[in-house]
């Protein structure tokens, strides 16, 4: 079957947590990172469809799930409700460790959990959504990106968002330039990377 775009289904969530650890390594692979597999996910992709499921998209092939945006349209209110909704039961089944020494980073997402702080940026009030997207390697180089954001675009229009941002890792200067190819702004620099912002 060729390729296509579709809206998120719940079955698709196993999925996509698989992908965001297979591309959350600024871009690469993730998997030798975390003894936990999910962690990364919990904080970066999991919440979305949970919280607004209508806001997710995903890109399947013949093996399945090989990409997928993830959205909110307010990012406030989606803060808020992590708070209320999210966290508290990530928190007790995540208790606090110690770095193993190992090289694995199970305690630096863990630490984020419990110190997640609400955002907290008066560029939110003019590009008040953001997003998530990743592609399995055999999914990218052929427009998938694009149309995923399109797609999530498009949905945030209809509800009458003005505009969207997402973060990049300073690493990932491939994302960097598809996101400016496809008409996003460098708004704010980090020590970490860069928030990128999408009038719409």
């Amino acid at each position: 079957m060729p390729a296509a775009l579709r809206p998120y289904h719940p079955s698709d969530l196993g999925a996509i947590y698989r992908i965001c650890l297979l591309t959350g390594a600024a871009g690469g692979d993730a998997s030798g990172l975390y003894r936990n597999p999910d962690l990364l996910a919990h904080l970066y992709a999991g919440p979305y469809p949970v919280a607004d499921p209508g806001l997710t998209f995903v890109v399947v092939d013949e093996l399945g799930v090989v990409g997928y945006v993830v959205g909110t349209a307010d990012t406030f209110g989606f803060e808020r409700w992590l708070d209320e909704r999210w966290w508290p039961t990530l928190r007790t089944q995540h208790p606090r460790v110690d770095d193993p020494g190992d090289g694995t980073e199970d305690h630096v997402l863990i630490d984020r959990i419990h110190d997640w702080k609400a955002a907290d940026d008066t560029l939110y009030d003019t590009h008040p959504a953001h997003m998530h997207i990743d592609l399995l390697p055999r999914a990218q180089g052929q427009g998938w990106g694009r149309r995923l954001i399109e797609t999530l675009s498009g949905a945030l229009r209809e509800r009458g968002v003005t505009g969207l941002h997402l973060g990049v890792d300073a690493r990932n200067t491939g994302a960097i330039a598809f996101y400016e190819r496809v008409g996003f702004q460098r708004a704010r620099s980090h020590d970490w990377g860069a928030t990128l912002t999408l009038d719409l």
